[in-house]
């Protein structure tokens, strides 16, 4: 394996959590591998990588990847030490905010959201997920597209919690009738749509686009409760789009979003649209 194609990425230098535990990882690389009487290069053609990228992740300064981990525990008899390091380096691949926003997720007992612009992040397939990526400008290399790719569905785990949290998506129109992706990855995305809203804890809601004005045209909307009795909302059309936790300040988003879901179609109704939506291709 050529040097170029290297065992990991950067790390964010804004992410304490995140390069605490790439230099911990690489410190035990090290020391791992100058036990054994390993030197880098040696120890370098025996994983497949360049003695100057094992130089990277052992400072550092790379966040190394699954397998690099996996062959580097076997080469040192480390004994699954290493290998074991895999969660929490996989966690560091994703940006912060991404980990910010999944551990509130992961923490909700009840989450409504209302999405205009596209389809939420929750209910993408992997396929639509990337198209977005892919179209947003912003010149991604390969494996980073992936890495957000990645992130974004492992934000998914919160429908296989027990106890299952309370989960409530609000629609807009304009984002069920958009083919990301091209067609297949469209229908793709209805059908999986059609899945979760067949699930107990998932309500999911279309708003017509001929409903009328309503309290979500100024952006997304979301409040989540947490099972010690705090809440959290955010909105991109109040208090600068700030996350919020004032009792006041949620019960406007909380009205908010209620009259959102008085306004659109009923989940039954939801439903029986986007069958009606695959059958007209």
């Amino acid at each position: 394996m050529a040097e170029e194609e290297e065992p990991g990425w950067e790390v964010d230098p804004d992410d304490d959590w995140g390069v605490a535990v790439i230099t911990t990882v690489g410190r035990q690389l090290r020391l791992r591998r100058e036990a054994v009487g390993m030197r880098a290069a040696e120890f370098g053609r025996v994983v497949g990588y360049g003695e100057d990228m094992v130089y990277k992740v052992e400072s550092g300064k790379r966040i190394p990847r699954p397998e690099f981990l996996d062959k580097a525990d076997e080469v040192l008899s480390a004994g699954g030490l290493l290998a074991a390091m895999k969660e929490d380096v996989a966690k560091v691949r994703y940006p912060k905010r991404v980990r910010d926003l999944a551990d509130m997720e992961a923490k909700a007992v009840e989450y409504g959201v209302y999405v205009g612009l596209s389809i939420h992040g929750l209910l993408q397939t992997p396929e639509h997920a990337r198209a977005l990526f892919e179209v947003s400008q912003s010149a991604y290399a390969v494996d980073e597209l992936e890495n957000l790719v990645a992130a974004r569905m492992a934000r998914k785990a919160i429908f296989e919690r027990s106890p299952a949290p309370a989960l409530s998506f609000v629609q807009e129109e304009v984002t069920l009738r958009r083919k990301v992706g091209g067609t297949m990855v469209w229908r793709q995305q209805l059908e999986h749509l059609l899945g979760v809203a067949q699930l107990r804890n998932a309500t999911l809601q279309v708003m017509p686009t001929d409903s009328g004005a309503h309290p979500g045209l100024s952006g997304k909307i979301e409040v989540l409760k947490f099972g010690d009795g705090t809440a959290l909302g955010r909105s991109d059309g109040a208090y600068n789009g700030r996350p919020v936790s004032d009792p006041k300040q949620l019960r406007i988003l909380e009205l908010r979003y209620s009259t959102i879901r008085a306004q659109a179609l009923s989940p039954r109704e939801s439903v029986a649209f986007i069958e009606r939506l695959l059958g007209e291709t």
